[in-house]
């Protein structure tokens, strides 16, 4: 199985300056950060989403996000990608994101279509565990 050029370059890059990809921690009780951890038993994946928003109008918006990810390259180089798809969007916006835009982006191998999955459900839960706290 071979990763795409995308794959390789956005692990490395997270991995040579993890601060700058967005790689740490927010405090989970802070009531603007909401939490999602979701896991692959099969693989041994898991990752670990937070989003940090405001509220901006009728909505809120996502002002930053972190991410720890234990697994493979694509499994890293899927959270990382998702973070630059959340910052700056609406929740509404954020839900609406589908694991086949992570996958498409990164020319995913279909063996490791589900570290997509893994990002998709991560942004789920995160933003329901904010949506829970408002």
């Amino acid at each position: 199985m071979a990763y795409s050029k995308k794959v390789v370059e956005k692990f490395e890059n997270t991995l040579n300056n993890p601060e700058a990809f967005k790689v740490g921690r927010f405090d989970p009780k802070d009531s603007d950060v909401g939490t999602g951890m979701v896991g692959a038993p099969a693989c041994g994946d898991v990752m670990k989403l937070q989003i940090k928003c405001e509220p901006k109008g009728n909505t809120h918006v996502i002002k930053d996000v972190k991410f720890k990810t234990y697994g493979c390259g694509s499994a890293i180089a899927s959270s990382s990608e998702l973070v630059e798809m959340l910052i700056g969007k609406t929740i509404e916006e954020a839900k609406s994101i589908k694991n086949i835009e992570i996958a498409k982006a990164l020319e995913l191998p279909p063996i490791k279509i589900h570290c997509s999955v893994l990002a998709e459900d991560s942004i789920k839960q995160a933003v329901e565990d904010y949506e829970t706290k408002q």
